[in-house]
């Protein structure tokens, strides 16, 4: 039986609005701290930990169906202690198990499930979970009865399972140190990216797609380099496509987190900060190598989206839009034909030949916007323009997907970094100054007293010590922001701010920094991530910082603890280079002879 609760339980007081989703579940949620703890010791139960975001479909799914369930409620509360953590607000949390669900199960996603010891030891893992079994997955109803047993007569098995993986994980990884980064490392990304790219629909591998603009960025700076045409055809087929694809919003602008299929027509619907500021940077650099207009104005579109949903009213730039509104997926973002042929009446015709909008559909019986079907795609954004805002006007009715409006200190980096960027490329004012805002709402919010970055701000309070990619993604955006012509003042924040880095995560014995500072919550173990994901690593992003502060400076400790990260993670690099392609970035930086300039004061 599922019923939305009237009960409260202790998530109404936390500031996430992943948290506050989960707030009247039935469920006796914690959020993560000691009073969990606590009590799964007093009470000797098993930690059932639940990890999402707040604009996660999934999650959704599993909130509305398993959480909201009474019999699951009365299980998880009777055997259990359970504690739900929002993973952008705790990204340490979320990679340590995520890695031990990866470890035991061979994959992971959100929401993620686990099982652990009141030592926070995991022996069980998962993903989404249903309310019952279904199609060979395991459904809570059946699964916690069988956990709690295990853990009350055979107590051994699960203690046994939990140290041996912990054991496991808390094993540092073996790095061979010392490996050189040459010229063939480059080749051999290069050749590798070509192997996997789509020669049809652009982007790597088939579905789902992702977009991963770092990768673009490395193929665009490999062409500069190596003078290699086929690098920079990747990249324009693969920005080309994805614009003409559904995964791009046609009436409001901004992309989806990742395609479901192989031409990008259907996202999962989420827009994501992070990807919308790093594949603003790609297109504004791809318009700075190839002159294509196409590609000015789409990252125009993307910073008109940010600036006029995504900014607060302090500057800041908010995390995230949902996929659902009105319990279903994508209901915001489609059309019937109908509709459109109302609302534009006479240009209805050509709108819907020109955006693939039919009787029948393209989604679930609805219409996704898109280009794919019409080569007379370039000028269709100008040509259409007076009958986008019409629509847009009339989707502004329809309730809103919701707006995650914590504010990330990282994320808000990458946007500072693709705003000065952009307005090195495209010389658009509003770009630099919003940047120069978002820098100072970071520089005044989100630090403590004694001047420590902080990760999150929502509703007048930041919180949470900052992560290291809070650290190398803002003072990326400070770099860029100081290149782009602003103050001397965003170097000297970037620098200061560059200190604590290396004081907080810096590991003395092999070098590269950890992913939470030495001041923060002591966790099962304590990683190091430098392999890139949907965003750059934090070690990666940090190692090209050090030597653009070293070559801006003058400071040579600086390019000796770049080259010492280049040299530490150079073996992985060259065994698997297209998982590297921003450390790629940063090894092509260190190998340039560039410009040595010394800043006196």
């Amino acid at each position: 039986m599922t019923t939305k609760s009237k009960v409260t339980n202790r998530l109404a007081k936390e500031k996430s609005p992943y948290l506050l989703q989960h707030a009247h579940n039935p469920v006796d949620w914690f959020p993560w701290g000691e009073e969990a703890f606590a009590k799964a010791k007093a009470e000797d139960k098993p930690i059932f930990l639940s990890i999402g975001y707040s604009t996660c479909h999934w999650c959704h799914v599993m909130e509305r169906e398993s959480f909201e369930n009474i019999e699951v409620a009365k299980l998880l509360n009777q055997d259990y202690v359970c504690i739900k953590v929002d993973r952008e607000e705790r990204p340490d949390i979320d990679h340590i198990y995520m890695e031990a669900c990866q470890t035991l199960t061979g994959s992971g996603g959100w929401p993620l499930t686990i099982i652990m010891t009141p030592k926070r030891e995991p022996f069980y893992a998962a993903t989404y979970l249903p309310p019952r079994s279904q199609r060979g997955m395991p459904g809570l109803i059946e699964l916690l009865p069988r956990l709690s047993e295990l853990w009350k007569n055979q107590r051994d098995t699960a203690l046994s399972a939990g140290e041996e993986l912990s054991s496991l994980m808390k094993r540092m990884p073996e790095f061979n140190i010392g490996a050189q980064i040459s010229e063939e490392v480059f080749v051999q990304a290069f050749n590798q990216f070509e192997r996997n790219f789509d020669n049809i629909y652009g982007g790597f591998g088939l579905a789902p797609k992702f977009p991963v603009p770092h990768t673009l960025l490395f193929l665009i700076k490999y062409y500069e380099l190596f003078k290699e045409p086929r690098a920079l055809q990747m990249v324009e087929k693969t920005l080309t496509s994805m614009y003409r694809g559904g995964i791009y919003d046609h009436i409001g602008f901004g992309f989806a987190r990742y395609s479901t299929d192989r031409k990008w027509l259907v996202p999962h619907f989420e827009k994501m900060l992070y990807d919308n500021a790093l594949l603003a940077m790609a297109y504004a650099e791809s318009y700075r190598v190839t002159g294509i207009s196409l590609y000015s104005r789409v990252a125009g579109e993307i910073f008109n989206y940010l600036l006029r949903d995504m900014i607060s009213s302090e500057s800041g730039f908010y995390s995230a839009e949902d996929a659902d509104s009105e319990g279903e997926e994508g209901r915001f973002y489609t059309w019937s034909q109908d509709d459109v042929m109302a609302i534009l009446g006479s240009r209805g015709a050509a709108y819907c030949e020109m955006y693939d909008i039919t009787a029948t559909g393209n989604f679930e019986g609805k219409n996704i916007p898109n280009l794919l079907k019409n080569q007379k795609f370039d000028n269709a954004g100008r040509e259409f323009e007076a009958e986008r805002q019409q629509l847009y006007v009339n989707r502004e009715k329809r309730v809103k997907p919701l707006k995650d409006d914590k504010i990330l200190c990282a994320w808000n980096g990458l946007v500072i970094a693709a705003m000065s960027k952009a307005y090195q490329i495209m010389n658009d004012g509003r770009y630099l100054q919003s940047a120069e805002q978002a820098a100072d709402f970071i520089w005044q919010k989100l630090r403590r007293e004694d001047g420590r970055l902080l990760a999150r701000y929502r509703n007048g309070e930041a919180d949470f010590p900052a992560y290291a990619a809070d650290y190398a993604y803002f003072i990326w955006g400070l770099l860029e922001l100081y290149e782009a012509g602003s103050e001397k003042r965003f170097l000297e924040m970037a620098q200061e701010l560059n200190q604590d880095l290396l004081k907080y995560f810096w590991d003395e014995k092999t070098g590269g920094l950890f992913l939470y500072g030495a001041d923060s919550e002591v966790l099962l173990t304590r990683p190091k991530v430098y392999y890139d994901g949907a965003m750059p690593s934090d070690n990666a992003v940090a190692c090209l910082n050090f030597l653009r502060l070293a070559r801006m400076t003058g400071n040579r400790e600086l390019e000796e603890k770049g080259r010492e990260q280049l040299l530490l993670f150079a073996g992985a690099i060259r065994e698997n280079p297209t998982a590297y392609s921003f450390w790629l970035l940063a090894a092509l930086y260190y190998k340039q002879a560039g410009q040595r300039i010394i800043l006196n004061n």
